[in-house]
């Protein structure tokens, strides 16, 4: 069985050249295969290996103190999804090129996975605010399943959001919007980015897609979720779509 992992923490990294050596070094011991983005902002994890190799791997990762809360989110497959080993350094861990969108300087407000469930469940937030579920995917991932009845919008890339948000901010006055995406790590940004340019009724899904199929399972979400691997997309227990040694 193979265990693969996805992860995201924002620290600043000086040398983020020195740290993606360190983390190939310790993929390519474990043989791990997967892509791993290193930034100055932090570092950005998808690999898949045995579960000895993936736990000696996260134990030398958070060993430093910069990553020792990383959180983890965990799936299981028969095959290895993915065909290598890339180690990439990157101006960000996720390409966004807005300011006033930097974790480093302090995180959007966030909702668990439990306490959104609650909402969604009985239709509205404790103070008796609408929720609206924002997806900050691209079309391709939010057509494999989405949250009931989220807005979505038509763009093809993370940066293009601030543009295809903005016809629909005036109906968003009234509401708690929760941005979502797979991991995390886009609406994470994406909800700095908005408090930032005034939208100040936006919280973050903690975890995002994956955290809420582990914490809560798939209550109020229609269909799966997209990876970008070979299994394709992940259902509310985190089985994979395609997995071809199943």
């Amino acid at each position: 069985m193979i265990v693969n992992i996805a992860a995201y923490h924002f620290a600043t990294v000086d040398d983020p050249a020195a740290l993606a050596a360190s983390v190939r070094g310790w993929a390519e011991a474990g043989e791990l295969l997967g892509t791993v983005l290193v930034a100055p902002e932090g570092i950005n994890v998808f690999l898949a290996g045995s579960a000895e190799a993936i736990e000696a791997f996260l134990a030398q990762l958070c060993a430093d103190a910069r990553f020792a809360d990383l959180l983890v989110k965990y799936s299981r497959s028969a095959s290895q999804p993915f065909a290598r080993l890339k180690v990439k350094l990157k101006r960000e861990i996720i390409a966004f090129r807005r300011d006033n969108a930097s974790p480093l300087v302090g995180r959007a407000p966030a909702v668990t996975p439990e306490v959104l469930a609650r909402w969604l469940e009985q239709g509205h937030d404790d103070g008796g605010r609408r929720i609206v579920m924002l997806d900050t995917r691209n079309r391709e991932e939010f057509e494999y399943g989405t949250f009931a009845g989220a807005l979505t919008l038509p763009i093809d890339n993370f940066t293009d959001l601030p543009d295809a948000l903005a016809p629909h901010r005036d109906a968003l006055r009234d509401a708690t919007v929760v941005s979502f995406c797979t991991g995390g790590i886009r609406c994470e940004k994406a909800a700095l980015w908005m408090q930032a340019d005034g939208m100040h009724n936006v919280l973050q899904l903690d975890g995002g897609i994956l955290g809420y199929f582990e914490q809560v399972g798939g209550a109020h979400y229609d269909g799966r979720c997209f990876v970008f691997d070979e299994r394709v997309a992940l259902d509310p227990q985190l089985l994979p779509l395609v997995d071809a040694a199943a």
